[in-house]
């Protein structure tokens, strides 16, 4: 009887004992690869409306669910599939809304901008009541490829559709443009024209703020050039105070604020991860 009581001990060792030898054995076998994604055929559109008896809005929609479920594998995006496949689904249904959404997701911001923005393009000439496929290729205009004129066109046309938001769309568009005048008083100066110009209350108000904000550059800037012009390069925003030049820092009604970058005042931006220093 007493040999026994010592049975579930020796058990428990024993068990200890496998566990040890197969994490020490597991510790040292090599990780096994994560597949290669091979490319994937893609039929081409007129292939595809045969197989479907002529019908390119059921060709287009399996497609998008093919492509949606198999397009990313092991965490990696097929990149390649996924333009020749949703390529295919726009040249097949332009107006297909998962499509668009997929491509600016998956393709525009996964390295594949021009083709995203393209797909995006032809879901914002098809699809005329919705705003999102113009914002989306505003933005990219704007943010990827550095056309201003394009991008406000695009985002005047998604004001047009917008049910809700036709104001921030404007507001968007009048501030690219902004952007592009080298002269802080120039960019001032067509903002107030703009501000004063605009109709809805919603966006007037907008732009006020911004009109107030660019105001505080603009005096900062002209205080800078009056302070260096005696006392040498500016080392702190609140010197320009201490020397009289003006009686508070501006009030950034955006509650951003101004700083003091290599020498020059510029307007503090929100900080998004990932799209920083982008030029």
């Amino acid at each position: 009887m007493p040999r026994h009581r010592y049975w579930p001990l020796l058990l428990a060792l024993l068990g200890f004992g496998v566990f040890s030898s197969a994490s020490q054995w597991r510790a040292h076998t090599p990780a096994p690869e994560v597949p290669v994604i091979e490319g994937r055929v893609v039929i081409a559109a007129p292939v595809l409306l045969v197989l479907f008896g002529g019908d390119r809005f059921l060709a287009a929609s399996l497609e998008t669910m093919r492509l949606a479920a198999t397009g990313v594998d092991w965490g990696q995006a097929d990149t390649g599939y996924l333009i020749r496949a949703q390529q295919v689904v726009a040249e097949l249904n332009p107006c297909h809304e998962d499509n668009y959404y997929l491509a600016n997701g998956l393709l525009t911001w996964g390295g594949a901008d021009s083709e995203g923005t393209e797909v995006l393009r032809r879901a914002m000439q098809c699809r005329f009541w919705d705003e999102l496929p113009a914002f989306f290729y505003g933005f990219n205009q704007w943010f990827f490829n550095k056309d201003i004129a394009e991008a406000s066109r695009a985002l005047e046309l998604a004001a047009q559709r917008a049910t809700g938001n036709a104001a921030g769309f404007r507001k968007m568009a009048v501030m690219l443009q902004a952007e592009t005048f080298a002269d802080e008083k120039l960019a001032l100066d067509y903002l107030i024209q703009q501000r004063d110009a605009a109709s809805d209350p919603k966006l007037h108000g907008m732009l006020d703020k911004r009109v107030v904000r660019l105001q505080g550059l603009v005096a900062l800037r002209e205080a800078q050039r009056r302070f260096e012009a005696e006392n040498g390069a500016l080392a702190r925003l609140e010197q320009l105070v201490e020397a009289g030049l003006l009686p508070a820092l501006p009030e950034d009604p955006l509650r951003l604020g101004y700083e003091l970058r290599k020498g020059q005042i510029i307007l503090k931006k929100m900080k998004i991860a990932g799209m920083e220093d982008q030029s």
